[in-house]
């Protein structure tokens, strides 16, 4: 039996589905059981826990010939990062009563970074865990294509992505949510001794403009990108975030170079999913969204969603120079607007 937590979300998702395809049997371990319904179908053992709940926790993977942990996000933590404090105490713990055959624990690139960052709490987690004598392999995977959904709209609507990466000339790891999903369950029916570290990016590195050339491509029309100046990022973060120094510190060990893969491009598994066919998918599911006119437009300032990046910011902030700026509405949406000239 092989239990899988965040089966709901596309990474375990894809995990679930690559072990069913494969004929393997699947407990889905889920908040709420109702969500879980549709795995239920599939032929998955159901079970309910939540991701802090060491005793449901234990009782999910006790019997588990692997077990594939992966903790929701947290885009705001606290400074000294005490929930993933308390996420790792409670994994521990109920590794340690479960005893699962083995573990594949999804962590990120740059968990090895002593810069403190968002991604901190990967880099906690590990370490907790790693007090534990079972197989466990720590798999760090790039920067997700998926995350280019946010940017699918302004590209669609205005052929202006605004760029946190940068410069944006500089290649980044980054891989699609398919290619973690497949390589996690293909190391979850691995048999292996100790810990180890697998770090996972796509075919190729990716660079911001990359992103821009292939959006034009696919949707036949040019598209550009724009980097944001840091000091506005740092505006963006402060005004969209409780705790902006986290993510503020992830961007910077990216566009810096310290927030890279243990064992650098060379060392890292190549995944087989082109950025292309992402961005495909991501501008699909986006054409069948907009078909619900209500989903087209805010209702404060009458801005097609085509044109807001769904990003709050400090209300007037520049962007960049030029016939083009970036400004917050009064709703706090991000719109981008034509300079008077």
């Amino acid at each position: 039996m092989f239990a899988i937590t965040g089966i709901t979300g596309k990474v375990g998702g894809e995990v679930a589905r690559n072990l069913l395809a494969a004929n393997q049997p699947v407990r889905a371990v889920v908040r709420d059981l109702s969500k879980g319904e549709a795995w239920a179908q599939l032929g998955c053992d159901l079970v309910r826990a939540d991701i802090n709940d060491a005793g449901a926790l234990t009782s999910a993977f006790k019997g588990a010939e692997s077990v594939f942990v992966l903790v929701p996000p947290n885009f705001d933590p606290s400074p000294d990062f005490q929930e993933a404090r308390a996420t790792a105490a409670t994994l521990r713990s109920a590794l340690a009563a479960a005893r699962p055959g083995r573990v594949v624990y999804l962590s990120t690139i740059g968990a090895q970074a002593t810069q403190s960052n968002l991604l901190t709490q990967h880099t906690i987690i590990e370490q907790v865990l790693g007090e534990l004598s079972m197989p466990i392999t720590f798999l760090r995977p790039g920067w997700f294509m998926e995350n280019c959904s946010w940017d699918v709209a302004s590209a669609t609507n205005d052929g202006v992505i605004l760029s946190f990466l940068q410069p944006i000339d500089k290649p980044v790891p980054m891989v699609a949510t398919a290619d973690i999903g497949r390589v996690a369950a293909e190391l979850l029916q691995e048999t292996w001794k100790g810990h180890r570290v697998v770090e996972l990016e796509g075919p190729h590195r990716v660079t911001p403009n990359e992103i821009a050339t292939t959006f034009a491509d696919l949707l036949g029309r040019p598209v550009r990108m724009e980097p944001v100046p840091r000091e506005t990022g740092v505006a963006i973060q402060i005004a969209e975030h409780e705790e902006p120094i986290p993510r503020i510190k992830m961007l910077d060990g990216f566009n810096e170079g310290w927030i890279e893969f243990e064992s650098a491009e060379a060392g890292s598994r190549k995944g087989k999913v082109a950025l292309e066919a992402v961005l495909q998918t991501l501008i699909d599911r986006d054409e069948k969204s907009s078909s619900f006119p209500e989903k087209r437009t805010c209702d404060h300032c009458s801005i097609r969603t085509g044109t807001i990046l769904r990003r709050r910011a400090v209300m007037g902030v520049d962007v960049s120079p030029g016939p083009r700026r970036v400004l917050a509405s009064p709703c706090q949406h991000l719109a981008v607007v034509e300079n008077p000239t």
